[in-house]
């Protein structure tokens, strides 16, 4: 029985250490199934760590590069924030100091009563010696002549453009005719008489005379041998040439005047200048006072203002004007010509009125004149007619009224 007992226990032993030796295996296998799944869990954690921390670094790149676009626009907006501070700041130092240059400038009270005072001085010596002016141009001649007609027309000659300016010299003692044509230009004619100009063939010729300028406008006269004509591309520049020798001797500025055409028909002549018994004038119109016609008085020889007159009479529709011992008269047209008339005049002396005289007509014209020149001596209107050198002849009265004063 213990014999066969003993391979029973080896046959049980053996069972034994298989079972135990098969269980272990399981153990194993279980464990290196469980240990595989956890690596590649953590494997796919792992692969997502790295995912995840690869967008983390572009996001964060993206945001660096966004941060210096931002760094970079503050830096340009605080430098120009600094540049208009630097500005201001300047500019409020200029303040400052031209605040203090004004405090020390700004005179007291009594100061500026001090000045008042002397201002109002000052006008009443200007207003007196204009005055004084005024009144030494009433007297200095005895002249009362008043325009009663104009009598004859004599057509000189036709020569030159359509527009010009011809005249006497109406210094006494001479014969000079001078011709200036067109409205722009630096010629001057000289003929020694109304005669010679008057021949078909001159004899002596006209002597040319260049001037260092251009001259514009029909608006000038010769006295004195000195031609006072309106410089070209000036507002109001008056001119005095020595005819002699062809230089400027002096000019001036006609305050006021230049701003638009003296006669409405007559677009390119601005300044008119003129000759009468008291020397000479030059006509204007003056559009802040409502375009009507000033006329000033000009010494001959330094061309300083003596006075001005401000007149009543329109520049609209005129043609041209002249004056007679101190009296404006203004001759009208129409645009597409007509017969011309005198509708309008202003006395310095305030004897003669426009609504007391009758309107005077020239001999018939179917044109209209580019200038009109009245010579004291000869009491005749040099005009340029349509090209035609023409020739008026004036009938004048004595002024009682003038002569009274």
């Amino acid at each position: 029985m213990s014999g066969r007992l003993l391979p029973v226990l080896l046959l049980s032993l053996c069972l034994a250490v298989g079972s135990v030796q098969s269980q272990g295996s399981s153990q194993d296998a279980f464990i290196i199934q469980y240990l595989e799944r956890r690596l590649s869990q953590m494997e796919e954690r792992l692969n997502h760590c790295e995912q995840n921390t690869a967008s983390l670094t572009q996001k964060t790149y993206d945001i660096s590069s966004e941060i210096r676009g931002y760094l970079s626009a503050v830096s340009a907006l605080r430098s120009e924030v600094k540049s208009q501070v630097d500005g201001v700041s300047v500019r409020v130092e200029r303040v400052e100091r031209e605040l203090e240059y004004l405090e020390n400038k700004i005179p007291t009270q009594t100061d500026i009563e001090i000045e008042e005072a002397l201002l109002e001085q000052q006008i009443k010596a200007a207003e007196l010696d204009q005055l004084k002016k005024k009144a030494k141009i009433k007297m200095e001649k005895d002249c009362s002549a008043a325009l009663t007609q104009i009598k004859s027309l004599k057509i000189v000659k036709k020569v030159g453009d359509t527009s010009g300016s011809w005249f006497k010299d109406p210094s006494e003692g001479s014969a000079k005719v001078y011709l200036l044509s067109g409205i722009r230009n630096n010629t001057v004619l000289e003929y020694v008489s109304l005669q010679s100009f008057a021949e078909r063939i001159t004899t002596p010729p006209a002597k040319v005379l260049q001037l260092p300028f251009h001259w514009q406008g029909t608006g000038h006269v010769v006295y004195n041998g000195f031609l006072y004509c309106h410089k070209a591309d000036t507002p109001n520049q008056i001119q005095k040439v020595d005819l002699l020798n062809g230089t400027v001797v002096d000019s001036t500025l006609i305050p006021g005047a230049g701003h638009v055409p003296v006669y409405g028909l007559n677009l390119n002549t601005y300044l008119d200048m003129a000759v009468d018994e008291l020397g000479l004038w030059v006509i204007y119109a003056d559009p802040e006072y409502g375009g009507n016609l000033v006329i000033t008085k000009l010494d001959k020889g330094t061309l300083a203002v003596e006075y001005t007159w401000d007149t009543q009479c329109r520049s609209r529709d005129a043609e041209g004007a002249f004056l007679i011992c101190g009296t404006l008269y203004v001759v009208y047209n129409i645009h597409y010509g007509g017969r011309s008339t005198i509708q309008c005049l202003y006395d310095i002396h305030d004897t003669i009125h426009s609504v007391e005289s009758p309107v005077m007509f020239f001999p018939k014209r179917y044109t209209s004149h580019s200038s009109i020149h009245y010579h004291p001596g000869d009491k005749q209107l040099y005009a340029w007619d349509d090209g035609y050198q023409t020739i008026y002849k004036v009938e004048t009265r004595v002024n009682d009224q003038t002569t009274a004063q």
